[in-house]
């Protein structure tokens, strides 16, 4: 037995951060809220917050021996074999334990995460046989995914299905297995490190933004905390205890007033209404109205308030109606209690103002464009480097072993234990073994098996960088690569691939449509982009580098990166250091990554310096020299910078 015990902080030893508190408190008094998304930068206590949780949480009664924690009061929460031994009154024996937090790491495989069909042991046995995954484990309990934004997207879309259905299934070589698989979803991110989904956010029932705690005397105390957590650990465990206490049974009794809790008709009308006005999806007054009956229970009432409304507005709404990528969610009150307020005026609309509900404020100087009509952007037949073309010229891919994704196209002998076995050739190798033996049956031996190799779709992420400073703004060349950026994304679906937009000018960079496939998002994006100021390159080519190495970590195996940067060379902005050095660095680490770069130069004088030799050498980067940018030179362009990396650009 292991002697290592790890301790967690507790809970009500956390300073501050009262929201994230309240919001993770409210999931595990009702579950069917949905979750929590927690945002905010590293050492922020996201973490240890979610682990304390855990602590608080009742213990439940669970069969014995199910791997699917199978609930033995309730036939809806049994898996089948627990469901078929109930139905022939069969006694289920069972245990009570505490509820557990299930750790989903972000290089967790689809089989680890959902489980996997036990193919060979079919095969040997003769029984149908499901080794549980992550799912199964996380079955009435917490599943916690840390950086949850940087999720493989196939990952990302099981949980998805499941948490819709609360059922997870199993599926290979016509087998199918099915199990209960409901969980309170927590998630934790720094924004700083990519976007969500827009589904998967949607998912999130609730959302909470933890900033770095600034105050000295907060400070102090996280400090002394932490020193006695770790110096005196059973004095600090004690000194916390009743406060623990407490609260499991304030948690326990709101469950037990919850199913009373009633709301007014009016409320829920309040509810629909200002969801109505801001756009948001049918999930949202359904959480919202949750939520607002869990606050009551909380506070150990059986009637929703208009106090408890608007509180659950706050939490359930703001990551609902973002209108633009990396825009921080936030509606205060004050605004809430205004459209209630104003239900009965017709006129009044919240769409006009912005999620912020700011008026932004445009520096002096400044040009404002709009995207122009999408460039057509002919990629059919273009041949993209380290990859595979069909005979249409549209599906390029590559080959995984034991990935359980893609198209089977031929088997080998596993290196190991297979994962991905082929029935087929396993039957083949087996048949040719037995030649000449008298046995009827066919067995299969361990030497009989093969794994399958498959292969998957690639997909390309193209990057447009555009310098979009003062010596840029005269001739509109933003108006040229955003209508480029949206002739891209008609060709994304059909290919699997993502367009980036990232902009720089003033003081930094600003990643404007983050990698995305949908043409919608870009459009509302990219509507405006204003112009003017300073040309900070070195800013723009971190952006461009941590991007790259974010959509990396979701998608190693198929993502091919290719950027073109529209620039005239020039750089007057530094990240801290020298300008040049800066550059040189960053295009060797971009380099590094496996990105092709393309540098559209559109300098004018050629006598006046810049930093374009600099690129290309550091980069190994394209060179394409062009005074006037048009939308046809521009398809020209990208199309060239799809081929082969020793293809010469022609113009």
């Amino acid at each position: 037995m292991p002697h290592h015990i790890r301790f967690v902080f507790p809970f009500t030893a956390i300073v501050g951060q009262e929201k994230m508190k309240k919001a993770l408190l409210l999931n595990a008094i009702n579950p069917r809220i949905g979750g929590v998304l927690i945002r905010g930068q590293k050492g922020t206590g996201k973490s240890t917050a979610v682990r304390a949780l855990a602590d608080l949480l009742p213990e439940i009664k669970v069969v014995e021996n199910c791997p699917f924690n199978c609930n033995p009061d309730n036939p809806l929460e049994m898996c089948d074999s627990c469901y078929e031994r109930y139905t022939r009154g069969e006694e289920l024996k069972w245990i009570k334990r505490k509820v557990k937090i299930v750790n989903l790491p972000l290089n967790a495989t689809v089989d680890r995460v959902a489980g996997t069909l036990n193919i060979e042991r079919a095969l040997k046995e003769g029984i149908k046989a499901l080794d549980p995954g992550l799912l199964a484990e996380a079955n009435r309990g917490i599943l916690y995914i840390d950086e949850v934004n940087l999720l493989d997207d196939y990952v990302a879309d099981i949980l998805l299905d499941v948490a819709a259905s609360g059922v997870n299934i199993v599926e290979r070589e016509n087998v199918s297995v099915a199990h209960p698989s409901r969980f309170i979803l927590i998630g934790t991110m720094n924004p700083e490190e990519g976007e969500l989904r827009p589904q998967l956010l949607d998912r999130f029932g609730l959302q909470v933004d933890v900033d770095t705690i600034t105050d000295p005397a907060q400070q102090v105390e996280i400090v002394k905390r932490v020193e006695e957590f770790e110096s005196d650990l059973a004095g600090f465990m004690a000194k916390y205890e009743m406060e623990q206490k407490s609260l499991k049974l304030r948690i326990e009794k709101a469950q037990k007033i919850l199913p009373n809790v009633q709301i007014a008709e009016g409320l829920l009308y309040e509810i629909a209404n200002v969801c109505s006005k801001l756009a948001v999806s049918n999930r949202a007054p359904i959480v919202v109205a949750r939520t607002a009956k869990t606050l009551a229970a909380f506070s150990e009432r059986d009637n929703v308030n208009k106090d408890d409304v608007l509180e659950a507005m706050e939490l359930a709404l703001p990551h609902r109606m973002r209108k633009k990528p990396f825009e921080r969610p936030y509606l205060p009150r004050q605004k809430l209690e205004e459209l209630i307020s104003k239900n009965n005026c017709e006129n009044h609309t919240v769409k006009d103002e912005g999620s912020n509900f700011e008026k932004s404020s445009k520096p002096s100087g400044e040009l404002l464009f709009d995207a122009s009509s999408p460039t057509h952007i002919n990629l059919e037949g273009c041949r993209r480097w380290d990859s595979h073309v069909g005979k249409s010229g549209r599906s390029v891919t590559a080959k995984i072993i034991g990935g359980g994704r893609g198209a089977y196209v031929y088997s080998v002998i596993p290196k190991g234990k297979a994962s991905d076995v082929a029935i087929d050739a396993t039957i083949r190798a087996a048949a040719a073994r037995a030649i000449g033996c008298k046995e009827a049956t066919l067995k299969i031996s361990d030497e009989d098996i093969r794994e399958k190799v498959r292969r998957i779709k690639t997909s390309s992420l193209i990057i447009l960088v555009v310098d979009a400073s003062g010596s840029m703004a005269a001739r509109k060349r933003m108006e040229v690569a955003k209508g480029a950026t949206l002739g891209l994304l008609n060709n994304a679906y059909t290919r699997r691939d993502k367009v980036a937009f990232i902009a720089f000018r003033g003081a930094s960079s600003e990643l404007l449509l983050p990698p995305t496939s949908s043409l919608d998002l870009a459009h509302a994006a990219l509507k405006e982009l204003p112009t003017g100021g300073r040309t900070p390159l070195s800013h723009a080519l971190l952006t461009t580098l941590n991007m790259i190495q974010s959509e990396k970590m979701k998608n190693t195996i198929s993502l091919k990166p290719s950027i073109v940067l529209i620039t005239d060379g020039k750089a007057n902005v530094s990240l801290g250091g020298e300008i040049r050095q800066e550059i040189v660095e960053l295009c060797g680490k971009l380099k590094e990554t496996g990105a092709q770069l393309t540098v559209i130069d559109v300098s004018e004088d050629p006598f006046t310096p810049n930093y374009i030799e600099d690129i290309i050498k550091a980069a190994n980067a394209k060179h394409v020299k062009i005074r006037n940018l048009t939308d046809d030179n521009l398809q020209k362009i990208i199309t060239a910078n799809m081929l082969s990396k020793d293809t010469p650009l022609q113009f």
